[in-house]
């Protein structure tokens, strides 16, 4: 696997355990954190309500995420290959890319919530999105 391949998938794993790691700050921050990073308004009324849901929801996105990183870390062969590893790459692949590119679209019709972060956070994805196109490219086939 060229290196360039590896930097990719390295910084899909950093993307998603900052991103978890800032979901997970919810829990301590609380309501406005929630409410900053657009969670829905259910969590956002459990945060306030001071019900479980908030932080069990948290817990799993943020666990959603650190899976995904180990995925993109499998892929790199620093971790043993995870079960479904090419099937769950190509589905990590398409999802970043959507996430990414629906930016553009999305930009034009919500104008008025474009912002910095919007934009910031789209391209990251959308290299995300490469990285695990480039992990399941690379990544060995089932015999």
């Amino acid at each position: 696997m060229p290196k360039v391949v590896k930097g990719f998938l390295l910084f899909c794993v950093l993307m998603t355990i900052i991103t978890a790691v800032a979901h997970t700050s919810c829990i301590a921050l609380g309501e406005q954190c929630y409410r900053a990073q657009l969670a829905p308004q259910f969590v956002i009324d459990s945060a306030n309500a001071g019900t479980l849901l908030a932080p069990l929801t948290t817990l799993l996105v943020s666990l959603l995420f650190l899976i995904c990183g180990a995925y993109a870390l499998a892929a790199t062969g620093l971790i043993r290959t995870l079960p479904l590893q090419r099937l769950a790459l190509a589905l990590l692949a398409v999802m970043c890319l959507f996430r990414g590119l629906s930016a553009i679209p999305l930009s034009i019709i919500f104008w008025q919530q474009t912002n910095a972060f919007s934009i910031i956070a789209s391209i990251i994805w959308f290299l995300c999105g490469c990285g695990y196109a480039l992990g399941w490219h690379y990544s060995k086939r089932a015999a």
